[in-house]
């Protein structure tokens, strides 16, 4: 990943609400969740929270799949990934020490 996408990919993710989704569907694993499951979990209105999962969706972090009159969202976990691993690489320059203190947190 190059700066400039990762740069766009935070832009996405610089929101409340937004952040609070991909928590969330973070926790909900693999299986995801439906959109209407997302707005209650995060406490907004259905219209509120289909925005805000079109932008996520739009950026590549949500994979959307209609099951009947639902839709359902789960998390790319390798785009999310992609994108932790870049600050990892390039904010941590390789240094073991800043690479334990943030496994440490994750952990």
């Amino acid at each position: 990943m190059v700066a400039e996408d990762a740069a766009n990919l935070f832009g996405v993710l610089s929101n409340t609400d937004r952040l609070c989704i991909i928590r969330v569907l973070v926790e909900a694993g693999p299986s995801g969740m439906s959109a209407g499951d997302i707005a209650r979990k995060i406490g907004a209105s259905p219209s509120r929270a289909s925005f805000h999962l079109n932008a996520l969706s739009e950026a590549g972090f949500l994979h959307r799949e209609r099951q009947s009159r639902t839709l359902n969202y789960r998390i790319d976990f390798n785009r999310i990934g992609a994108l932790i691993t870049f600050l990892m690489e390039d904010c941590c320059k390789g240094s073991a020490e800043l690479r334990n203190c943030c496994s440490m947190r994750l952990g």
